[in-house]
């Protein structure tokens, strides 16, 4: 016969293996609800919706081609649409309200780049600051500046230009878009380098400073090759020189302004995107990363370099110090030429 002591320690043991088990059971159902509830607030991956690009540029531009091309990878990518919006005018106030005004949750973007440092200091007041109302995602395109004759010009290189200014003061003139743009600034610094007193005429579109080139009302137009494609495809233009640290490999024969004796003339005009500020971590991870996947792309890079874009993402950081470095830049540029703010 068993003695009470024995059946007493097994009924302990006994308790001992059934309290473990209802331990473990509670602490597991514990674990399996956390895990189901941290799914429920983090929702599915992003993208789970459309996302929208804001252009505060007109159809055909160098940033709407660049985000097109961009739009349609990663489209292909994430399956979900990616929208181009374009809001034109108010010196890219529309588009960059309509961003700010939305959540920051990564389904709104916008097209911001050397233009918006340009404006903080061409503009006496603007509603926001780009350097903190925005978190910068990515880099995605740059793009050199072209110096522009007239095929049948006296003119076949920079330093034929510098020679012929300096020979006769106040007699040559330079040529590009809209005052306060990057063309029209990138004309003051040659000028400012090079020490040449040189009229600078401003032009509303880029069809109105071709015409001038080629009626040879303008002795130098600036601007992007994508939109002097045509007129150079058709030889109705000489590129005397580009402004990039390196010769355009679409205009290989060209020399850089940094080649022709004007080290200090590299100007390379870019673009990026941009979300409100306060863009979750990983939501901007989760951006970054798709971008310069989709930068990456064989095709993307191919029709891009056709159009004279160098097509390249960038980390968030580095897109902000390139902002912060811009705005310095440009900002001297329009003491220096007496740019009146507007």
């Amino acid at each position: 016969m068993r003695s009470h002591h024995a059946g007493s320690k097994e009924s302990r043991l006994r308790l001992f293996r059934v309290s473990l088990v209802v331990a473990l059971a509670v602490s597991l159902a514990a674990i399996v609800g956390t895990v189901a509830l941290d799914r429920a607030w983090s929702g599915p991956s992003f993208p789970a919706k459309p996302i929208r690009i804001s252009i505060p540029y007109g159809a055909g531009g160098v940033a709407d081609l660049t985000m097109r091309l961009l739009a349609q990878k990663m489209t292909e990518r994430t399956k979900q649409q990616v929208v181009i919006e374009n809001r034109p005018g108010a010196g890219g106030l529309l588009s960059a309200q309509a961003v700010l005004e939305a959540p920051p949750d990564g389904y709104t973007l916008g097209v911001i780049g050397n233009g918006q440092a340009i404006a903080m200091s061409l503009f006496k007041a603007r509603p926001y600051n780009v350097l903190t109302d925005f978190t910068f995602v990515s880099i995605t395109a740059r793009f050199e500046m072209l110096l522009a004759v007239n095929v049948d010009s006296p003119f076949k290189t920079l330093q034929d230009v510098v020679t012929a200014a300096r020979r006769d003061p106040g007699k040559l003139n330079f040529g590009a878009v809209n005052p306060g743009s990057t063309q029209n600034l990138s004309a003051h610094l040659l000028k400012q380098v090079s020490g040449l007193d040189v009229a600078i005429i401003p032009y509303k579109t880029t069809p109105d400073l071709i015409t001038a080139i080629l009626r040879s009302d303008v002795d130098v137009g600036f601007d992007f090759y994508a939109a002097l494609q045509p007129v150079i495809l058709d030889n109705k233009v000489r590129i005397v020189a580009t402004s990039g640290e390196e010769r355009n490999p679409l205009l290989h024969n060209v020399p850089t302004a940094k080649e022709s004796g004007f080290p200090e003339y590299i100007v390379t005009s870019w673009n990026g995107l941009a979300a409100p500020a306060g863009l979750p971590a990983d939501v901007l991870t989760s951006l970054n990363g798709q971008i310069n996947a989709a930068l990456s792309d064989p095709l993307l890079l191919g029709t891009a370099s056709k159009l004279g874009l160098d097509a390249r993402g960038s980390t968030p950081e580095e897109m902000r110090d390139r902002m912060a470095a811009d705005f310095q830049r440009w900002a001297a540029v329009i003491e220096k030429a007496g740019i009146q703010k507007q």
